[in-house]
């Protein structure tokens, strides 16, 4: 962690779109974090939750006036891991290309498909090659606490599930939609990729939590941004009750995931 920060915070949670805020903080302040890439997507909020140090973001800014494809994700993950963050929580929304996923309900991926164009998705670009593997891109241990947590509170939970990420802003095309379920993806959204590619960069352990906003074009029902919000909203509590109760039971050692090591074998 930089020296220079007064700062720190152990648990980062990066909030998609209709997660603005956490006012479950205790003691917060903001704080302006200097990265090599710029600047992050707002300021960071700090505070306490649970007699833990949490760092909160809205991945598009406070007032959502980021696009998915203009987020600067590399000034994120490393504002982020200068402040001390081991693990990240991160809350998204989707949409589904399956019958079962439905709106409302929460998954908690384990795979995805990049269909992103144009990211800066490496923090070695240059000087250095780094090889990361993404096998199983989410850290095992946190996804097994978030799917314990949901089932704890009776929140209907998919436990697996591979994402698609597209480049947005536009939503996808019924011949792209139709593609997408016949490679079995189960969701899409237009930023995991390449947030948590640098999470396990950085060494930082990452799950998300993803909730289906609506059915994808597939389905015959063209998707509006206002479907989306609305349905982020009346399941924000869900996302908020599944983070309170999972950060607690984070443990303050790494030992059930390699995420912390994902640097050893991945640099030439």
């Amino acid at each position: 962690m930089s020296s220079r920060l007064k700062e720190n915070a152990e648990i980062g949670i990066i909030g998609g779109t209709g997660v603005y805020n956490v006012d479950l903080l205790h003691d917060s302040k903001s704080a302006k974090v200097y990265t090599p890439y710029g600047a992050t997507s707002d300021d960071i909020i700090i505070g306490t939750f649970a007699g833990r140090r949490i760092c909160f973001l809205p991945r598009h800014g406070g007032h959502h006036s980021i696009p998915p494809h203009a987020i600067n994700f590399r000034a994120n993950i490393w504002a982020m891991r200068e402040l001390g963050v081991t693990r990240i929580i991160a809350p998204c929304a989707v949409g589904s290309l399956r019958e079962e996923m439905k709106p409302g309900d929460l998954v908690v991926p384990d795979q995805f498909i990049d269909r992103t164009k144009n990211r800066a998705s490496t923090f070695y670009d240059g000087g250095t090659v780094a090889h990361i593997s993404t096998a199983d891109p989410f850290c095992p241990q946190l996804r097994d606490l978030a799917i314990s947590s949901g089932r704890s509170m009776g929140i209907k939970m998919h436990e697996s599930g591979t994402q698609v990420c597209i480049e947005g802003p536009r939503f996808s095309t019924r011949a792209e939609s139709r593609m997408f379920r016949s490679w079995e993806a189960d969701t899409i959204n237009m930023t995991l990729v390449p947030e948590c590619v640098l999470a396990r960069e950085a060494q930082i352990c990452y799950v998300p939590l993803a909730t289906v906003t609506d059915y994808d074009v597939w389905a015959n029902k063209p998707v509006s941004a206002e479907e989306v919000v609305q349905t982020l909203r009346d399941n924000v509590t869900k996302t908020r009750g599944i983070i309170e109760k999972l950060i607690p039971l984070i443990p303050y050692e790494r030992a059930d995931c390699d995420c912390g090591t994902a640097l050893a074998e991945a640099i030439y």
